[in-house]
């Protein structure tokens, strides 16, 4: 795209699979009206130091991810629940708490300015 500094903003395009709630009626998708926010990033200069920021922040979630999902398929697993769900539910606990993870952790990397 000509113009774009900063490619971690197109994560803004995941934001209209919000759109999907209106039409399946899956209240669901309205959580991915919060992608939206990456646009913010359009105008961040990606320099070195965001670069290691979003590198800290992708660890973060990458870790977390590692931990929550495993977690919470023995935990679901344990309540009875039918597999199927378990895997389900699993997956998407773990795929919104990681997106958080990274955000805030990318939010709390840039508002700080520490070069660790």
């Amino acid at each position: 795209m000509i113009g774009m500094k900063n490619r971690i903003s197109l994560m803004g395009l995941l934001g209209l699979l919000g759109l999907l709630g209106f039409f399946t009626d899956n209240p669901g998708f309205f959580g991915f009206f919060g992608f939206f926010g990456f646009f913010g990033f359009a105008r961040v200069l990606p320099d070195e130091m965001f670069k290691q920021n979003v590198n800290k922040a992708s660890r973060n979630a990458f870790f977390t991810g590692l931990v929550l999902y495993p977690a919470v398929v023995v935990i679901s697993t344990l309540s009875l629940f039918p597999v199927a769900l378990v895997f389900a539910f699993g997956f998407a606990v773990n795929f919104a708490v990681q997106i958080l993870v990274f955000s805030f952790s990318l939010s709390k990397y840039e508002k700080s300015g520490d070069v660790r």
